[in-house]
């Protein structure tokens, strides 16, 4: 199992230097990642505590009231700290294979504690008075070096401690695949029943976990490939159910298999991308190789030239011009595209060739600016980073318009869903010519719908709208195939109540992406307008096993300036009620279909039609 914990670099969200370090010149580096929240807002409190220790000036003179607030807090962290081994020691007698580790950071964090209150603990005569006042902390080296123990003691037991969370997921999602498999092999009726209802069980269990994980993660892109999984686990479920039971019904029907098919490999491969996000591991050792979007490489290509004014040596002409180029040749899938405008279509051509000139013009004045540098140079310099600048902008609101006014006229289009209730009669009448006929019809739709999704893509602005755009593709493209296979088998069994609720159940999914692609148009113009887009709740169960770890670390003395003292505990409920991605499901939604979904697999008899 790969760790949580990952070498990195330092920040509280990577456990490194210490804010507001000072003259002190305290710094920590576990060179421990933190990747998730409810770690990071654990330590931030410890941080502030320890900092406000350390950052004493040594030559001022303190007040009897000052000591004994020092000393104070001190003694609360070293009482913080000793419940917080407590539950650490807890969970390593629990889990085996890291009681080791765990037992080890366990009692570097107790020696850490016990030093940090004896040397804050002004009864000890080791400081001098003077007038009536004491110089604390002439042992500073100590304190600092007790601190630097204490945080990286502590927060490699709350790593070790995340990687028990995603041990549980892990097994979470062995339990769903096996009985999955189970599922696939079933001959009767009785059989299926039995195990669905096991299978729907596991499936909240499932849903409980990586809804918190996804909740918790600081990584905004992982949280919208989590999210995604999850609505991919969460839809499939009741097709799931639809489908098996199409087969049972009809064992030799072929396009009940394939349909069917389609279903368990979605799934599989939606719990194989859970795992990959919470290990941060691919298997065989893959990387992710998707194409950067034409929005991010304009991003990167802008502060590529901006740099040119600190350094004109920054980087090559040549690549610059093979970036632009790789930006420009990305905008074929605008120009290519039998959905573009002719306007459009110009007008994206004219602002590309725009651009071009537009570098070469900026090569020519940046190389006289290497070797004769003026102040009229430099003028010119600018005025030419600032054309190319406006000339890609203007590209950027081409390509926006081109592909946000495409799909808004299409999710138009469809908005009544005709095609699919053509193919729901078809199916019913048995016509199988109808069939033909509007099966191409539908296939003509969900790929001018899954390259509208590849459009938006490039235009969306944010890596997680991205990652939600192509979500979508993929969902039209696999949900759009499964629907002609459910509609074939009904067309073949039009009597087949079983067959018929089968297309209702993938025809409902289709049209419940359709609205999750009005939602996500709606978030795209919202980035690119700079508006802040509609907040979507997500409700989450509370995680079993870090506020218990998370409420020991409670320190309520005041700080050394007479403030109070941050709470170390687990993330408010504001903190951990966190966004998802437009269109994806709620926690509350999941349980409720997965349990829906149990309760239908118990209903129907080896007799339904």
């Amino acid at each position: 199992m790969a760790m949580a914990a990952s070498p990195g670099t330092a920040g509280v969200g990577g456990a490194g230097a210490m804010p507001g370090s000072g003259p002190s010149s305290f710094g920590f580096d576990s060179g421990l990642e933190i990747k998730t929240r409810s770690v990071e807002q654990t330590l931030l409190p410890l941080v502030s505590q320890i900092t406000t220790l350390i950052n004493h000036k040594d030559n001022t003179k303190k007040s009897d009231k000052t000591l004994q607030a020092i000393q104070r807090v001190g003694q609360a962290v070293n009482l913080a700290v000793g419940r917080f081994v407590k539950v650490g020691e807890a969970i390593a007698n629990e889990n085996w294979d890291l009681k080791e580790e765990i037992t080890i950071a366990c009692i570097e964090a107790k020696q850490a504690g016990e030093t940090i209150a004896a040397l804050t603990d002004v009864s000890t005569p080791r400081h001098p008075e003077s007038g009536g006042q004491i110089t604390i902390f002439t042992d500073k080296t100590g304190v600092i070096k007790a601190a630097r123990l204490l945080l990286s003691s502590v927060t490699k037991v709350l790593l070790l401690a995340d990687r028990v969370v995603i041990k549980q997921i892990i097994t979470s999602r062995n339990k769903v695949l096996a009985t999955m498999e189970r599922l696939e092999k079933v001959n009767s009726f009785q059989e299926f029943v039995q195990i669905f209802s096991q299978f729907g069980n596991e499936m909240v269990e499932f849903a409980h976990l990586t809804g918190d994980r996804q909740n918790d993660l600081k990584d905004e892109k992982k949280k919208a490939k989590m999210a995604a999984a999850r609505a991919v686990l969460e839809k499939c479920t009741m097709m799931l159910l639809t489908a098996s039971k199409t087969c049972l019904r009809h064992p030799n029907c072929e396009s009940a298999h394939k349909n069917k098919e389609g279903v368990f490999d979605r799934m599989k491969v939606a719990l194989d991308k859970v795992i990959e996000i919470v290990t941060d591991c691919k298997p065989n050792g893959e990387t992710d190789v998707a194409a950067i979007s034409i929005f991010t490489g304009i991003k990167e290509f802008k502060m590529n030239i901006e740099a040119l004014r600190e350094n004109l040596y920054f980087q090559s002409k040549e690549n610059l011009s093979a970036t632009l180029e790789a930006i420009l040749e990305r905008t074929e899938d605008f120009t290519d595209s039998a959905y573009t405008s002719h306007e459009h279509r110009e007008r994206i051509l004219d602002l590309s060739a725009h651009a071009r000139a537009e570098l070469q013009q900026l090569a020519s004045v940046w190389m006289h600016a290497q070797s004769k540098r003026t102040k009229s140079i430099a003028e010119e310099l600018e005025l030419s980073i600032l054309k190319i600048s406006h000339g890609l902008n203007e590209l950027k609101k081409e390509l926006h318009s081109t592909a946000t006014q495409l799909a808004a006229d299409l999710l138009k289009y469809h908005a009544d869903h005709v095609v699919l209730k053509a193919l729901k009669l078809t199916g019913v009448e048995g016509n199988l010519e109808g069939l033909a006929e509007y099966a191409c019809k539908f296939s003509e739709q969900k790929e001018q719908l899954v390259e509208t999704c590849r459009l938006l893509r490039h235009v969306s602005g944010t890596e997680p709208l991205e990652i939600t755009c192509v979500h979508a593709e993929e969902t039209f493209q696999v949900t759009g195939q499964q629907i002609i296979s459910a509609a074939e088998t009904l067309t073949l069994h039009p009597t087949s109540k079983i067959a018929k609720e089968n297309l209702d159940v993938f025809c409902e999914a289709w049209e419940s992406q359709i609205s999750d692609m009005s939602t996500l148009l709606r978030e795209i113009n919202d980035v690119f307008e700079g508006k802040r887009g509609e907040k979507y709740g997500y409700l989450s169960l509370p995680k079993p096993l870090f506020p218990c770890i998370f409420w020991t670390l409670y320190v309520h003395e005041p700080s050394c300036s007479g403030t109070p003292v941050p709470t170390m505990g687990a993330p408010n409920r504001s903190q951990r009620e966190r966004d998802v991605q437009p269109g994806l499901p709620s926690l509350r939604t999941s349980e409720h279909i997965f349990q829906r979904t149990i309760a239908m697999s118990s209903v129907f008899y080896p007799s339904s039609q």
